[in-house]
């Protein structure tokens, strides 16, 4: 994404809300990797939740992790 990704409104949307509530990061690093959220189920229920960030600062749902979570059924060992 390099420097299209700052292009678009919703990157800088999602920078404004971040700065409002007081985050600052600490500005080390790359910068340029989007990251992701995975809820795994034991055994073979595989991915319950994936959540890939398109943009810079896209969230997901905690509803949506808390669900997901719920969902794992824990095996006998």
């Amino acid at each position: 994404m390099m420097m299209s990704g700052f292009l678009r409104f919703g990157v800088w949307q999602n920078f404004f809300r971040a700065w409002k509530s007081g985050y600052s990061g600490n500005l080390e690093g790359e910068g340029f990797t989007l990251g992701g959220v995975y809820v795994i189920g034991a055994g073979r229920q595989g991915v319950l939740l994936e959540h890939r960030e398109k943009e810079f600062g896209d969230k997901v749902s905690l509803l949506s992790v808390l669900e997901a979570a719920e969902k794992i059924n824990p095996q006998a060992s």
